[in-house]
């Protein structure tokens, strides 16, 4: 009798070095949105594996839920992390794009019309081409509230998400086959705060329970589905509903956005500052940075106004220096702002 063939159970849950990179450096930079994460490096990694549909984009997801989430920071996240730049992302702002006519802007005007040699087309070959690199020839291209579009964008975006092609005024065809398309919405994002409402608040966490996603998901979804033709949703390739940000989640993006400010003093000064802040001085960044109804989407304002531009007017009067430690507390005033000599090698954010 011939010899029985040994059986290899094959694992089709393993990614790749090159996905496995990307996941590690989205939860880097993303913060309480692992279904986000999860459907871009699904995506990536079947374009790394050369599986991608023939004569369709990448992929295409469309972002659900509350402002200030993370919808838009998500794709320049990933841009981030494959390109090196948050900025090599082609958005499209379609609260812009009302009135039909204003079209002419994204495809430009046909030969004959007036203006047809000064409209440059916004999504022309060369725009979706420019980031590319020579390890990775991928675009980005950003739909951001497309809820506020016309019908006309929209039946451009049909062609785009079905045959991956857009023809433009002077009949030019644009090739979106090597382009991930995103589409955010805040569509639903009332009801979801409504249900939201009784938990939300910066002193209390927001149960991340499958109950709660599974609800914030389907009232999402139908909000879209009242909003968008059923044969716009079919050609988009994933919904994801962003979940909205409890405490440990915004502590979190708080401590991103803090190592930001402790780089740029680096870069500022050519060496380390060892910034420290006490649990009062995070708490009203976080207070006046994040509230339930805009999510985190004001905490890099309040920053700025409140953190960096105090210490840029330090570091221009020589009152803090490279290898300085800076303690930053709270008062009745706001901010307050202390040293002590220190020797650092580098980068230092430290609740206090």
């Amino acid at each position: 009798m011939a010899a029985a063939k040994a059986v290899k159970l094959l694992d089709p849950t393993r990614m790749g070095a090159g996905a496995a990179e990307l996941e590690r450096s989205l939860r880097e930079r993303i913060i309480g949105q692992e279904d986000a994460i999860r459907q871009i490096v699904g995506i990536y990694q079947t374009f790394l594996a050369g599986m991608s549909t023939a004569g369709r984009p990448v992929g295409s997801l469309l972002f659900l839920g509350p402002t200030g989430s993370g919808k838009t920071r998500t794709v320049e996240a990933l841009a981030e992390s494959l390109v090196g730049d948050a900025r090599a992302v082609v958005k499209i702002d379609c609260a812009e794009f009302q009135h039909s006519h204003e079209i002419a802007k994204l495809i430009g005007s046909p030969p004959g019309y007036l203006g047809h040699r000064e409209t440059h087309p916004l999504l022309s070959q060369d725009m979706l081409n420019q980031y590319h690199t020579e390890t990775l020839k991928l675009s980005f291209v950003l739909f951001d509230e497309i809820e506020k579009a016309n019908d006309a964008l929209w039946n451009l975006l049909l062609g785009i998400l079905d045959k991956a092609t857009l023809t433009l005024g002077d009949n030019k065809r644009v090739d979106f086959s090597r382009a991930i398309i995103f589409l955010t919405s805040n569509l639903g994002a009332a009801e979801m705060n409504a249900i939201l409402r009784p938990r939300l608040g910066f002193a209390h966490s927001v149960p991340a329970g499958q109950q709660l996603s599974d609800k914030l998901a389907s009232v999402g979804t139908e909000a879209a589905r009242r909003r968008f033709t059923p044969e716009f949703l079919n050609r988009i390739d994933r919904v994801v509903t962003f979940q909205p940000l409890g405490e440990p989640e915004l502590q979190r993006i708080l401590d991103l956005e803090l190592r930001a400010v402790a780089e740029r003093l680096q870069r500022a000064t050519g060496a380390a500052i060892d910034l420290r802040l006490t649990s009062s001085a995070r708490d009203l960044l976080l207070g006046e940075g994040t509230d339930a109804r805009y999510g985190a989407r004001h905490l890099k304002r309040a920053i700025e106004r409140r953190l960096v531009h105090p210490l840029a007017n330090l570091l221009a009067t020589g009152q803090v220096a490279a290898g300085d430690q800076v303690m930053v507390d709270e008062d009745a005033a706001g901010l307050v702002f202390t040293k002590e000599p220190q020797e650092s090698a580098g980068i230092s954010i430290a609740a206090a």
